[in-house]
This record gives structure tokens, C-alpha cells and sequence, in this order.
């Protein structure tokens, strides 16, 4: 029968049955732990303690079961496990295979630190990777080890931790004017002109266009319902509700969207109140490199007066700039562009050259309606 030993003031120690001596001790995250190897000596597991509790005070503690934990399963296992849109979690495992794996994969989690973070980031843009996929890959190997550490406990802290890391310089979008938007529409074939003009000032994404259907538009009212998308996965294409909550919403439409989309349900969209309003040339769902071989896009951006490196994307970036140009709030943003948070809607709420001026007229009007009202205070 094993004997208890009296009692220290960190951990426990107690003699086998064996002969030899066990050590236990509670961790600072409230677990007891129990040394994986036995004693000879009574002494040698009071060292371990020590050893132990030192590490405890000094804040370089970690799980034991960090060092059985390798980042390969872990991290594998976190995106299967995810609550993920489809389209995110493909995109989550090319991530993980491409740039996590091949350098980590065989790493304990409790091995990897922060300079063996700088040391990946290092491998991964001198092996040809660019820097916008070296952040993506360092954000989600973030959000996997954030688990390891709040959920799983496994980890004291997260190696990634590194300022900047997270971050990477992205040049401004540009931006459509209006006649650029009608011009580019002029020069689609008909089947596409009202999917560029509702697409530049509806602020809808391609993928939501793309699923919209008969029932979800009124033109009476002069709106569109967005309640899903179609995503293109690497198993073909699939419908599914938009990225958050805030992206089922009733988006109203000028008058310019309104009438080139009756014009173009009357044309090319099928009957039936499920039928796709936007569809290729043999009513099959969009996709976008069909689309852009069909329109020629670049010849059609050439000849509209637009730079070639102008995205499809681009037409949401130049309706949400409208429409903060328009008097829009942060909040009737976030609602049109189908944003939960503040932070992309507060991209568009920076002031244009031409808003500027119309506040600087503005603000002269009523400067001068108010120095010729303190001189008519004085003659009285």
C-alpha cells in the first residue's frame, strides 16, 4: 500500500508500493498533475517539485500534455471541428497545408515559441509566399493556438503574439465614377448589363447577386432580399445563407438599378419565382471565370475608361463610397453592406475631395448668412 507523506508547501510526495516515490502537484490552472517518470529517492522528487514550482513563478510553466500535442492533428482537428462557412473552411485547410504544416506540422505544441513564429514567417516569404498569405496563414495559426490556450488549456500563452505580424499594407481599391459604371454596362453583353449596373449601387457581393432569385426582388418598393449565396467550392457550387447574420437584409435600390433590373427579369430571368435572376448564357449559375471570359472583361474595362486592375469587387468598394458620399451613417452602412461590426463600414465614412467641397460651400453659406446678420445688429 503506498504511504502519503506529510505535507509540503508545494505538491505532494508519496512512497510506492514499489519502493519508489511519486510527485504531485497542482498546476496554476487549478488540474493536479502527476510526474510521468517515479523517483529513486525522496529527494530527487522533492527536486522535480522545486524545479517545477520555479517554473510556476517565473511564468514559463506550461501543460505537460503540450509536449503530446503536436500542431498537425490540432490544428487539422480545430478546422474540421469549427463552425465554418464552407467556402471559409476550404480555404482555412489550403492555408494549413500549404503554409502551416510543411514548416510546424511536427511541432509539440508546447514547442513552438515566438521566435520559432518569426522563424516560419521568415521560411515562408523567402520561399516565394506573399506577404498577404503569410498574414492569413499567421491568423488563423493564431486563432488554433488562441483555442490551445483559453479552451483547451493546453498552453499558458500563445506564441503568436508578435506586433505587425497580423497586418500587411494594402493599396487603396479604386473607385468607379458614375458615368464609369454606366459606361462598363454599356459594353456588357445584354444578359450582364443590369448584373454590373445593380451590382455598383446595391453594394452587393458577387456571390450574393449570383443566388439571387425572382422572389427575392420587388420592384414596387425598389428592393432586393438577400437571404443566401452561392460559393464556389472545390466540390462544385453551393448555396448557402451569407457570411453572418447581418448579411440577410432588404437592400433598396436607386432608380437607375431598379429599371435596368425590371428590364432585365423581363428579358432573361426564367418564370418560375425560384428562378436565378442572374445566370450565364445557358441559365446555368454565374461563376466568376465564365463571366469574365463572356464579357471580355478587361477589353470591356479598357474601353470604359477603367484601369485594368479594376475587380468585379470593386463595384461594391464604389456603391458603398456612394453611399457614404450620399450622407449615409455608420449604421445604415453596416446595414446595406451586411456587416455585423463598425470597422469596414467606417472605411467608407473617410472624407472624398468632392464631399469636402460641398461642406467647405456649405460652411461659406452660413459664414456669410451669419457676418451679414451681426452687421445688420450693428447699424441698429
Amino acid at each position: 500500500m503506498a504511504n502519503q507523506k506529510g505535507h509540503r508547501r508545494f505538491g505532494n510526495i508519496r512512497k510506492l508500493p514499489s519502493g519508489r516515490f511519486q510527485a504531485r502537484y497542482q498546476g496554476p490552472d487549478g488540474i493536479t498533475r502527476t510526474a510521468k517518470n517515479t523517483f529513486e529517492t525522496e529527494r530527487l522528487a522533492a527536486q522535480w517539485l522545486t524545479l517545477v514550482e520555479s517554473e510556476i513563478i517565473r511564468g514559463e510553466w506550461q501543460a505537460p500534455e503540450a509536449g503530446d500535442v503536436h500542431l498537425s492533428g490540432y490544428g487539422k482537428e480545430w478546422i474540421a471541428h469549427r463552425k465554418l462557412q464552407p467556402r471559409t473552411r476550404e480555404n482555412y485547410e489550403d492555408l494549413f497545408r500549404l503554409h502551416i504544416e510543411p514548416i510546424l506540422g511536427q511541432l509539440a505544441l508546447g514547442a513552438i515559441k515566438p521566435q520559432t513564429i518569426r522563424s516560419w514567417r521568415g521560411k515562408l516569404l523567402a520561399g516565394g509566399t506573399t506577404e498577404p498569405q503569410a498574414v492569413k496563414a499567421y491568423s488563423l495559426l493564431r486563432a488554433i493556438l488562441n483555442t490551445a490556450v483559453r479552451e483547451d488549456e493546453i498552453l499558458k500563452q500563445n506564441p503568436c503574439r508578435i506586433p505587425g505580424y497580423d497586418r500587411y499594407h494594402t493599396p487603396e481599391r479604386p473607385i468607379a465614377t458614375v458615368a464609369q459604371v454606366l459606361a462598363l454596362a454599356e459594353r456588357m453583353p445584354p444578359r450582364y448589363v443590369s448584373l454590373i449596373t445593380v451590382a455598383a449601387f446595391s453594394g452587393l457581393r458577387w456571390g450574393e447577386l449570383a443566388a439571387l432569385r425572382r422572389c427575392d426582388v420587388d420592384l414596387a418598393a425598389g428592393t432586393v432580399r438577400v437571404p443566401r449565396k452561392l460559393a464556389a467550392l472545390k466540390s462544385g457550387l453551393e448555396f448557402g445563407p451569407p457570411k453572418s447574420a447581418a448579411g440577410i437584409r432588404v437592400v433598396a435600390l436607386p432608380a437607375v438599378a431598379r429599371k435596368s433590373l425590371g428590364e432585365h427579369l423581363g428579358r432573361f430571368t426564367g418564370k418560375g419565382e425560384e428562378a436565378l435572376v442572374f445566370t450565364g448564357d445557358k441559365d446555368m449559375p454565374l461563376r466568376t471565370g465564365n463571366f469574365r471570359r463572356a464579357v471580355k472583361w478587361s477589353k470591356a474595362l479598357a474601353d470604359a475608361g477603367m484601369p485594368a486592375g479594376f475587380h468585379f469587387h470593386d463595384l461594391r468598394h464604389t456603391g458603398n463610397n456612394l453611399a457614404a458620399a450620399s450622407g449615409a451613417s455608420t449604421r445604415e452602412l453596416m446595414h446595406r453592406m451586411g456587416h455585423a461590426s463598425m470597422r469596414a463600414a467606417l472605411i467608407y465614412q473617410h472624407a472624398t475631395s468632392d464631399r469636402d467641397r460641398e461642406i467647405a460651400e456649405s460652411m461659406d453659406r452660413r459664414i456669410t448668412k451669419g457676418a451679414k446678420a451681426g452687421k445688420g445688429k450693428k447699424r441698429r
